[in-house]
């Protein structure tokens, strides 16, 4: 096993920490793969020299990151040199940094408002955040933004919807200057939410706007780690005390959904049959053949498939109250 200092413990523990009371509460949940009905796989031979229960096809169950094996999986910043140039050689993995997310969040929410700077001013790979209140467009209204689904592709440590800290760098970044999507949602509601029933209906649809995908088992923990304690640390800074117990699980069992283990080039759980590659993403429109989801803590649907028969992915339209196949989605139907 790998060994560290107290210091390198600490700082290890600030990003991603499994021994954690939140992580230890949902791990279970935050292991899940909806589409199989199993947990989520390594999908990586990066800790392949710890024995078969660590090779690329098998299982990441709580066992094999708790305990001795804790500190384990680490954000790619804390990974040996070689390990990163593995992965980059093998899967193309290059960690963007915050400034660079922050630009591309940006120039979305520049298209959303019809106007530039609205979070912030970027400033070379410095920025300036706005610290007065957001105002809508005419026409739009928080609620709308705060509902409007955005997807992290091949997300990594899910940079893009949530900045906890900065993955080219590892320092950790305060809630008020985050630049994440979902960092973006929850500072709107926090705006213009003093209820605190509204508050979490809202946060919890806020979390439920958000989707990524990674191919790579460690990544997809590590992003649906970092959401989970981003929403620890909104809910901690506002009501000054840690989330209950269910709320956690709840809001773990939308992060598992949301956040799911794909194969991007096949639309499956990776290692599973190549699929027919398909057209465009169209964004949760009149879709039919829906499969039948879960608002709880496991996936519900009729059959359960091995990897290796091209299990196809599965994702949660909430507003719906439906999962659905990804490869509905990019059939570009309307």
């Amino acid at each position: 096993m790998v060994k560290y200092n107290l210091s390198e413990v600490r700082r290890l523990d600030a990003l991603i920490n499994f021994d954690s009371a939140e992580v230890k509460a949902t791990i279970k949940i935050l292991l899940q793969d909806k589409s199989t009905k199993q947990n989520i796989i390594w999908a990586t031979d990066t800790y392949s020299n710890y024995g078969l229960y660590f090779e690329d096809t098998a299982q990441i169950t709580d066992e094999l990151v708790s305990g001795a094996y804790s500190r384990l999986i680490q954000p790619r910043v804390y990974k040996a040199l070689e390990a990163q140039s593995n992965r980059t050689r093998k899967h193309a993995e290059v960690f963007t940094p915050s400034w660079i997310c922050n630009l591309m969040n940006n120039y979305c929410d520049e298209e959303w408002f019809g106007c530039k700077d609205v979070f912030n001013r970027q400033d070379g790979e410095s920025r300036v955040t706005n610290r007065d209140r957001i105002e809508f467009p005419e026409g739009k209204t928080w609620k709308d933004y705060v509902d409007s689904r955005r997807l992290e592709i091949t997300c990594g440590e899910a940079p893009y919807l949530v900045s906890r800290y900065d993955t080219t760098t590892g320092d950790m970044i305060p809630t008020e200057d985050r630049i994440g999507i979902l960092d973006r949602k929850l500072r709107v509601i926090n705006e213009n939410v003093t209820n605190d029933a509204e508050w979490i209906k809202w946060v919890y649809r806020a979390f439920q706007s958000v989707y990524g995908y990674e191919y790579q088992g460690d990544n997809v923990l590590i992003a649906r780690i970092n959401l989970l304690m981003t929403f620890v640390d909104y809910y901690t800074e506002r009501y000054k005390k840690s989330p209950e117990s269910q709320e956690l699980k709840k809001i773990a069992n939308i992060i598992a959904w949301n956040i799911w283990q794909m194969d991007g080039l096949k639309g499956t759980v990776p290692l599973g049959k190549p699929r027919e590659e398909v057209q465009q993403l169209s964004w949760f429109g009149d879709i039919g053949n829906s499969i039948s989801g879960d608002n709880g803590d496991t996936a519900l649907f009729e059959q359960t498939v091995s990897a290796d028969e091209g299990t196809e992915c599965i994702i949660y339209d909430w507003r719906a109250d439906r999962s659905i196949k990804y490869s509905y989605l990019k059939k570009g139907r309307k």
